[in-house]
């Protein structure tokens, strides 16, 4: 099979500049890389076949040979090397992208880095009366910890901490495969840059063994249910000398009995009897925290109709002043009723309907408006 032109390869004119040539391998390069096409199998060749067009025609000797003689230039050792003698694939990726792992996802060496703990998280519960006044509270949990034997070093003395001589303390190796290479975890260190020849015996080279924490945290007045409070520091060790990692506490609030929560606002349910809802008074509703507060209930009051506490609410962590306890009103039904009572409500149902509409909160019943909608549709 004939080889392609360069030019035609790369996509450029035979007078193109340096520039123009690097900027054409570089789109090439981007579009045809084997792990930006693993489902196609030709993409491989054309990478190659661009890279070896830049290789020639990005070195002007070689470029010059080839003007002169074709590829012929490139056959038997001619021409100063050839393709992939004096070259290295690598050294024309890095020359374009700088560090191929830059660019495909890989990093530049870790073993030298020191790398953050991990954080941890913790679930509290509290009830809403805590919630709201704040408190404090312990939590235990088992957590990795540095090991006291080996100072968190991992190995019995600092000495047998050794640099990995595979991949020279980097923590990954690059592995050159024909025309490209790819950098992955050096498999001698497992990424860590360090070899150590005689761990310690209590936490076998991990440097950090598993123990028992109890702290003691504030709970902020006001918080409210999936906040979040930061115990910086009491997270998981590095695994490598950096900083340890942060413990979140998760905060989730058990259902109350009466209240409700809605922000900084409370609700709840007032039951009062039908005589209270029709002659009004007054009734005491609970709070939160503050005992007992005094409402009163409106002549002719209906079933569902709320009424506001201003200030009897919750003061929120971002708040500046306390919410509002809303009272929604359960007009009860009674039960259980004497001779005597049936008696006089049958008394009071007769004196209420000789009435009319006037003792109805809406004017007309619902069966008066009907019949009245009727006689206008066939009058």
């Amino acid at each position: 099979m004939s080889k392609r032109d360069f030019y035609e390869v790369l996509g450029v004119s035979k007078t193109a500049d340096s520039k123009e040539i690097k900027r054409a391998y570089r789109k090439l390069a981007m579009k045809y890389h084997p792990d930006r096409n693993s489902d196609d199998p030709d993409a491989e060749d054309k990478f190659k076949e661009a890279s070896m067009a830049y290789e020639v025609l990005s070195d002007e000797d070689k470029r010059s040979a080839y003007d002169r003689m074709g590829h012929a230039a490139f056959e038997n050792g001619m021409g100063g090397g050839g393709f992939g003698g004096g070259g290295n694939f690598q050294d024309i990726f890095g020359d374009i992208f700088g560090n191929f792992g830059d660019i495909f996802g890989q990093s530049r060496g870790g073993g030298g880095r020191s790398r953050r703990g991990s954080d941890l998280r913790y679930v509290i519960e509290l009830t809403l009366e805590e919630a709201v006044s704040g408190c404090k509270k312990e939590v235990s949990f088992t957590a990795p910890a540095p090991c006291d034997t080996c100072d968190g070093k991992g190995a019995k003395d600092a000495s047998d901490v050794v640099t990995c001589q595979m991949c020279h303390g980097q923590g990954q190796v690059r592995m050159q495969q024909g025309f490209f290479a790819v950098q992955q975890t050096c498999p001698h260190c497992h990424g860590s840059g360090k070899i150590i020849p005689n761990p310690c015996s209590d936490c076998h080279g991990q440097g950090k063994i598993k123990q028992q924490k109890t702290l003691e945290v504030k709970i902020p007045e006001g918080i409210d249910d999936g906040m979040r409070i930061r115990s910086t520091g009491n997270g998981e060790p590095s695994p490598n000398g950096g900083p340890p990692g942060d413990l979140y506490i998760e905060i989730r609030i058990r259902k109350h009995d009466v209240f409700q929560r809605d922000g900084d606002d409370l609700h709840c349910v007032v039951p009062i009897s039908f005589t209270k809802a029709a002659l009004g008074g007054d009734i005491e509703v609970p709070t939160l925290l503050e005992g007992k507060a005094t409402i009163g209930i409106t002549e002719g009051t209906q079933n569902g109709k709320q009424f506001r506490l201003r200030g009897k609410g919750i003061k929120g962590v971002r708040s500046a002043r306390r919410g509002d306890l809303y009272c929604h009103v359960r007009v009860e039904t009674p039960v259980k009723l004497t001779e005597h009572q049936r008696k006089l409500l049958k008394q009071l149902d007769e004196s209420l309907a000789s009435g009319g509409g006037k003792h109805s909160p809406s004017e007309k019943s619902w069966v008066d408006k009907a019949v009245d909608k009727a006689k206008d549709l066939f009058s």
